[in-house]
Order: C-alpha cells, then sequence, then structure tokens
C-alpha cells in the first residue's frame, strides 16, 4: 500500500471499552514485573505512603483491558482490535510486532477505578526494510474516569507489520 492508501485508516476507532481495576490482577502484574513493592497488595501500605489506594504499577495499563474488561460492563461499539485488523487485512500476511509504548498519566489509577478508553489510530506509515516492507501503526488510547468523565491516562503504542 502507498502512504495514501495508507492515510485513509487514520483516525479509526476500536470503540470504547470499560475497565474495572482490580486488586488481584495488579498484585498478579506487580509480581510478573517483578515488583515485590506491598503498596500493590495491602492497602495499609498504601495508606501509610500517603496514597488514597492501591496503584497501579506504572507499565499496568498495557494489560488492563485484557483483566476487568467484564463483557456484561461493554459499550456497543466494543472492538478492541478494529484499529488494526482493518488495516492488517489490507496489508496481508505477515509478522505482527510491538514496537514501542507510552504511557501519560493525568492522574493515579487505583484499584476501584472504572476507567473507559478508546483507542484511534493516530499514525500510519511504511518503511522498507532488508527487502521487507514495514508498516507502523501508532494508536492513542485516551483512558477517562467512568463518573466524572475526566482524563486519566494516554496510552500510545507502535504495532508494525512487516510483510
Amino acid at each position: 500500500m502507498n502512504d495514501e492508501e495508507l492515510k485513509q485508516y487514520i483516525g479509526t476507532s476500536s470503540g470504547k471499552v470499560r475497565v474495572v481495576i482490580e486488586r488481584g490482577p495488579v498484585a498478579n502484574f506487580a509480581t510478573a514485573v517483578c515488583d515485590d513493592s506491598e503498596l500493590y497488595k495491602d492497602p495499609r501500605a498504601a495508606l501509610a505512603a500517603g496514597l488514597s489506594g492501591i496503584p497501579v504499577p506504572p507499565t499496568y495499563p498495557f494489560a488492563m483491558d485484557r483483566w476487568g474488561a467484564f463483557q456484561e460492563l461493554q459499550p456497543d461499539d466494543n472492538d478492541p482490535v478494529k484499529v488494526y485488523r482493518q488495516l492488517f487485512t489490507q496489508l496481508g500476511p505477515g509478522l505482527i510486532l510491538h514496537g514501542e509504548q507510552a504511557f501519560e498519566y493525568h492522574r493515579p489509577i487505583h484499584v476501584g477505578d472504572v476507567l473507559e478508553g478508546e483507542a484511534v489510530l493516530v499514525d500510519v506509515y511504511a518503511k522498507e526494510s532488508k527487502g521487507h516492507v514495514m508498516t507502523f501503526a501508532v494508536t492513542e488510547t485516551t483512558w477517562t474516569d467512568n463518573g466524572t468523565r475526566e482524563p486519566v491516562l494516554t496510552s500510545r503504542s507502535n504495532l508494525i507489520h512487516r510483510a
């Protein structure tokens, strides 16, 4: 696909996903990333540290839409892979690589929060490398507090399709 054909996918949305931040998955994630801080497991430790509740580890948002996205809470337009399915189907078979991830916190995320996120394709471009075309798909997911609608987190992700 040429650049003009790729650019037509910019603005594609996944629809919205709603997640409940739960204590068990937060503690398990902290353990998985080798962080044994009691802050992620014990509400007393979090309160003693001056926090209002158990926080999530800094990279937890990478996985939070896989834990706590209960089906009955999802909006009708939820399709978490729509952004990529439409583009990558047109590109044909290839390897998919996770290229980059960044998080911009607008406020801390705590156990008990209910968040709503929407991923939007914000950039797409292709480069050639060693005889292969690599297509970079950059998505930005905006997470808001389900109650107040205030922004909580902006996450940027880059997936690479190598034909």
